[in-house]
Formats: structure tokens, sequence, C-alpha cells
């Protein structure tokens, strides 16, 4: 938890220069308030999932993580760079309304890593989930042919943990192939974002 630092000594001030000070703040201080709103409207102001509810086809996780998967992925830093190149294997089954995702990473620089998603059906499109490297529980929702997902991920920086949020996007393109592009980021600074292609393989 971050402490805030304490607050400065109150300075005596003559009374003559008060008024004129307590003005000069006010300005400021509206000031401020008029450039901030803005921004933090605009932030507010993205996509909802139910926005893709009449796109089709309709995506139901149960159905797209069943069975064997492969995507193709990339991280892209805050300005654009791409850092790492990756490929997943997935292994996903379901029993009734809870299912495993097994996905194995194997990045470009040959280092190799593994995940195991738990999740759950909760009824009207909505999942939730856990990994040994999620903070808490993770949520989602889907409609149409997209699934917003959003969580909280331990990732191992420098010899420290940085707990670094989600926010996940899917779009199901046809039956084999979905779009995932899923934004980072730490104390609501953008960090970079995360591309990949999941390939299903096509029914016999």
């Amino acid at each position: 938890m971050l402490t805030p630092p304490s607050p400065r000594p109150a300075r005596h001030t003559p009374a003559a220069l008060a008024p004129a000070q307590a003005e000069r703040r006010r300005l400021v201080l509206g000031t401020a308030a008029a450039v901030a709103a803005p921004l933090v409207l605009g932030a507010c102001a993205g996509p909802a999932v139910t926005d893709y509810a009449a796109e089709r086809p309709v995506l139901d996780l149960r159905t797209y993580f069943n069975g064997a998967l492969r995507a193709h992925g990339l991280f892209a830093d805050r300005s654009g760079k791409v850092v790492r190149r990756f490929v997943v294997d997935m292994q996903c089954q379901w029993r009734g309304e809870q299912g495993e995702l097994d996905e194995r990473f194997t990045y470009a620089d040959g280092k190799l890593e593994r995940r195991v998603w738990r999740l759950v059906h909760e009824g009207g499109g909505r999942y939730t989930g856990r990994a040994d490297d999620v903070v808490g529980t993770a949520s989602g929702q889907t409609a149409g042919n997209s699934f917003r997902w959003a969580y909280t991920l331990r990732l191992p920086v420098d010899g420290r943990t940085w707990e670094v949020q989600f926010d996940d996007w899917m779009h199901l393109v046809d039956e084999q192939v979905m779009l995932n592009r899923a934004t980072m980021s730490k104390f609501g600074i953008r960090l970079g974002e995360v591309q990949l292609v999941f390939t299903k393989p096509a029914r016999a």
C-alpha cells in the first residue's frame, strides 16, 4: 500500500496578502479542473462489451476454448515497440460449467512459461477465473462475438514482483480464428499491449 507524503507545515501569510493568494489559488484550481475534466471523461468513454451484442458469430467460451488451440502473440511497450514474441499451445476442457485452460508459452528467446486458468461460467455469459499468478478473481462477460476480461497479474520485473492490471478483449472472427488484445497498466499508467491470434483446428 502506498503511503501519501506528510503534509508540509503551514506558512503564516500576512492578512493583507491572503485575499490575493486565495484568488490566485481559486483560478489555478479552476483551470486544473477544466483541463482534467475532458481527460477523465474521455478515459471513461471506452467501448462496452454489450456494444458487440449484435455481432456474429456468437462467442461461447465453453465451445471455443475446448480441446487443443494455438496462439501467436507479441508484446509491445508503451511506445509501440515490439519487445517480445511468443507462441501459446493450449489444452482446454470443460466439465459442466467449470473449465480448465492449460497454457504453455514458448518465447522467441527460448524461455518457457505455463499458466493454468480455472474458469466458471456464472450464467448469462458471465465468467470468473483464477490462476496461480492472478491476484484474486478475474471476471468477464461475453456479448455477441466478443469477450471482455479484467484481472490483475503478478509479473516478475528485475527481481521484484509487480501487480499489473489487464483489460483483455477477445473478438471471434469465425469458428477457427479469434483476435485478442490486452492493455497492461499500473497505477492507471499504460505500460503496453499484448496482441494474440488464436487458431482452433477445423472440425473433421
